[in-house]
């Protein structure tokens, strides 16, 4: 009982501390600070825990073997992928890994016809039900990938990156069967182009079946016009809800995305002859010219040249050069990454580099990693809960690897911020105040207590095996003593010392205040 206490004390000052947090730091003017990126060797695990998804020894190591600027210069053009051996082999075998989105898809509908076809009520209840766990299973995997890369891939800011644009062109997976969609929608659309061309990015999504049907584009046709997906494409995919767009704008973007749909089937619809040279499927994607108006359109002012799917590429590169759309794009970054409020002078230049290079991610990320604003920034941006779950088992665990990726998950779900759980389209919100309250904090507290006193479950399998030896994890290591003691305040180090047990110690630095700031 009295460790008990011990740790309910050691979690009211970790909340009154976030809670606090941001009340007494206010921005530094831009002005006064050095225009090129310039880090203190004291700001490197500050700077490593912005970056990626939290600081842990081995990317301490190989920032420090190749130098902190040249590692993020590695961070914003990445090479291949290489997960450790053993979570490579995880994510090799799951099913989304292993077979295409076309086939697993066609499965379903077949599943799902089979079972609407039954007469017998409890015959077609069981069938409907399989055919449901089917794509909760799918998703789960979808969801246990992500978290396994956010873990372990050196590739860490491009994980970052992944997580935000699946967070700004957001689709909820409980509508239709999108369960089975998004981890093709994030292995596909949004990974390959996270830190490529905006452009690119862009007509990934508009091309993928998760975000047609999302966004009901499946329905837009010639006469029977749909606005859903064009109005969230301008309002929080490119130009912004102040981008200068109007409802007329939205009606000819709308025209402009008729007959661009899905086909969940493997048959082809019968085209008109004359159109017939027009028609794509590629997958699930399908443009279809039956539905498509080919009346003339203008957009933003100006009138679209060219006709069919073409007016769509044509419409993604107006929508995509907009100096509004750099505007919204930068500000959007700025706030993930420095400041809840994006500093004015930083998201002007991000945007001007954003025109400049022609909707280059990297480069626009570049300009802000270089921003005196981002070192001063520091340590002060609030962790959201995926933050939070992620930067604790990187920090206990490093490299070694989880072997059940579920209480990431569940951690997530008791947080409020599932993976594809976001069921309007603007996404997840990236501020404190939307993450910060105290029963957020008192969940982040148990988390850590479980993490710390190695009962989170994560290396748990099915069958007979229980936890791994070796499960609780040495936080105070050399990581510890050489950069992360430095970073705690006097009441940190106090509740520390307080710890009656190595478990106790892990859970009271994991709920630290500081552990809640990247």
């Amino acid at each position: 009982m009295e460790n008990l206490a011990v740790l309910r004390r050691a979690a009211a000052v970790a909340i009154a501390g976030v809670l606090a947090g941001c009340a007494v730091q206010s921005p530094p003017s831009a002005s006064t600070a050095p225009a090129q990126l310039a880090f203190a060797p004291a700001q490197t695990v500050a700077v490593l825990n912005r970056v990626t998804w939290g600081v842990n020894d081995s990317t301490a190591k190989r920032a420090a073997a190749a130098g902190l600027g040249s590692y993020l210069q590695g961070q914003l053009h990445p090479g291949a992928e290489q997960l450790p051996a053993a979570i490579q082999a995880q994510v090799a075998a799951l099913t989304i890994s292993q077979r295409p989105l076309a086939e697993l898809v066609f499965e379903l509908e077949r599943q799902r016809k089979e079972a609407d076809a039954l007469v017998d009520d409890e015959a077609k209840k069981a069938a409907r039900q399989a055919y449901q766990q089917e794509m909760n299973r799918l998703a789960r995997e979808a969801a246990t990938r992500s978290l396994l890369r956010a873990v372990y891939s050196p590739n860490q800011l491009q994980e970052q990156m992944s997580w935000f644009w699946m967070n700004h062109f957001s689709v909820h997976q409980g509508k239709h069967n999108l369960r089975a969609m998004v981890g093709d929608y994030e292995e596909q659309a949004i990974r390959p182009h996270a830190l490529g061309k905006f452009r690119d990015l862009l007509a990934a999504t508009v091309h993928h079946p998760a975000m047609l049907r999302y966004l009901d584009n499946e329905q837009n046709a010639v006469g029977r016009l749909n606005e859903n997906y064009a109005r969230e494409l301008m309002e929080l995919h490119t130009l912004g809800v102040d981008g200068g767009y109007s409802q007329r704008d939205v009606q000819e973007l709308a025209r402009v995305l008729t007959g661009v749909g899905v086909n969940l089937g493997p048959d082809a619809p019968k085209v008109k002859r004359e159109l017939q040279g027009d028609y794509l499927r590629r997958g699930l994607f399908e443009f279809n010219p039956n539905r498509h108006d080919y009346g003339a359109k203008q957009l933003l002012g100006q009138a679209l040249h060219r006709r069919g799917l073409a007016e769509v590429d044509e419409a993604i590169a107006r929508l995509s050069s907009q100096p509004a759309t750099a505007r919204f794009i930068s500000r959007k970054l700025a706030q993930y990454f420095v400041a809840d409020e994006a500093p004015a002078a930083l998201v002007e230049r991000m945007a001007q580099t954003f025109l400049r290079s022609d909707g280059d991610i990297a480069a626009t990320v570049q300009t802000m990693l270089a921003s005196a604003e981002f070192a001063a920034s520091l340590g002060r941006k609030f962790k959201d809960p995926q933050h939070y779950a992620v930067s604790a088992v990187r920090l206990a665990y490093d490299d070694k690897p989880i072997l059940n990726a579920g209480p990431l998950l569940n951690w997530l779900n008791r947080m409020g911020e599932p993976l594809y759980g976001r069921q309007t389209p603007d996404g997840y919100p990236l501020t404190q105040a939307a993450w910060a309250s105290p029963g957020q904090m008192t969940t982040r507290f148990e988390i850590a207590k479980a993490i710390g006193g190695g009962s989170a479950g994560l290396f748990k399998v099915d069958g007979p095996q229980a936890l791994e030896k070796a499960a609780f994890p040495q936080l105070s290591n050399a990581l510890y003593f050489q950069s992360l003691q430095a970073t705690l305040a006097p009441a940190t180090l106090r509740a520390l010392e307080q710890a009656a047990s190595p478990q106790e110690w892990n859970a009271y630095l994991l709920s630290a205040p500081e552990m809640m700031y990247r």
